[in-house]
């Protein structure tokens, strides 16, 4: 046996790791004050938010201008990323404007890709469709940088692959613009990821930095773009609600909110804790799109989503894995990374 692994069997060793896992948790729970709290439930309500009012506004407003709404977007994000650098909660890093022009060109092809591939597909679709990131971030990494992977992690993504295409073939919503929008929505999503892991290294500089340049110039590459999605004019005659109008501007309160958020959560808790936040944020986003949107729900479909689910779990347990083995060989002591 290796030198300080603590469990020869692969069930001890499995039950060795989700008791470190509960002991951070209860760390963080023990240790939680009342700011902590407000940033977890800023980031679940935001993060859930914006997709349920983008949906609301795209399917029950007959709003379907998805790329106007991605420049608003930016706009707010741009305006509060400004007022939070004036108020200290970030420092300004003067970054160099030609390498961060083109990492805000693929963070503007995601997210306007994003919020089209909401708008053609069903809730459940478009957020189980969004779990392919990590397998196509694995495929990318291995590809062009040569990282590799476990078995054991390569099978967890397999059974969310699996799980994905199950929930694709039986939703009920299913169109081939619609899967072709969030098949490529995932690639420039997957790209764009790992471009931001690369740049943040490379210039040294947080997320919240990284995104003070990236938010304001991809408002301007919408500003010159959107108009070749979306009809300017039929924009221009679109008879406003007061309920449109406060949806769309909770729309862009929650984009902001999202992004400050997970700035602040990521800062504030152990990445296990940030792990499953989001694990029900998914849960409820999934559940919320079949109750608030009228999905049918039926078993194959359902199927799938908990195919996927199972993938998300065990793929988080052996992320999560080296830093409680880690922890085992300091002697029981636990620590958050």
């Amino acid at each position: 046996a290796e030198q300080g692994e603590p469990c020869r069997h692969p069930a001890l060793r499995v039950a060795a790791d989700m008791d470190f896992i509960a002991k951070i948790i209860r760390e963080d729970a023990a240790n939680v004050d009342p700011r902590t709290v407000l940033v977890i439930l800023m980031n679940v309500s935001s993060s859930i938010g914006i997709v349920f009012l983008n949906k609301w506004l795209f399917q029950f407003q007959d709003f379907p201008f998805s790329t106007f709404v991605t420049f608003l977007h930016f706009c707010t994000t741009a305006a509060g990323l400004w007022i939070c650098a004036r108020l200290g909660v970030f420092e300004v890093k003067s970054l160099p404007v030609k390498e961060v022009l083109m990492l805000s060109l693929s963070f503007c092809g995601f997210v306007v890709l994003t919020n089209l591939s909401l708008q053609l597909n069903s809730v459940g679709f478009y957020q189980v469709a969004k779990t392919l990131t990590t397998p196509v971030i694995m495929a990318i990494q291995y590809q062009f940088y040569g990282k590799t992977q476990s078995t054991e992690m390569q099978l967890s993504l397999l059974i969310v692959i699996t799980g994905v295409i199950v929930t694709v073939v039986t939703d009920f919503r299913l169109n081939a613009l619609g899967s072709m929008i969030a098949a490529l929505a995932v690639l420039i999503t997957s790209c764009y990821q790992i471009w931001v892991g690369e740049f943040q290294r490379s210039l040294q500089t947080s997320s919240m930095q990284l995104l003070y340049y990236q938010a304001p110039m991809a408002a301007l590459m919408l500003l010159v773009v959107f108009p070749f999605f979306d009809d300017v004019n039929e924009i221009m005659a679109y008879e406003w609600s007061t309920t449109s109008v406060v949806v769309l501007g909770l729309s862009c309160l929650a984009a902001l909110s999202v992004n400050l958020s997970i700035f602040l959560l990521i800062g504030r808790t152990s990445a296990i804790t940030y792990n499953v936040v989001g694990h029900f944020k998914l849960t409820i986003i999934i559940i919320g799109g079949f109750v608030l949107f009228g999905a049918p729900l039926s078993i194959p479909n359902l199927c799938g989503v908990v195919i996927t689910y199972i993938g998300l779990l065990w793929h988080t347990h052996l992320k999560l894995k080296p830093q409680t083995v880690q922890v085992d060989m300091a002697g029981g002591k636990v620590t958050k990374t």
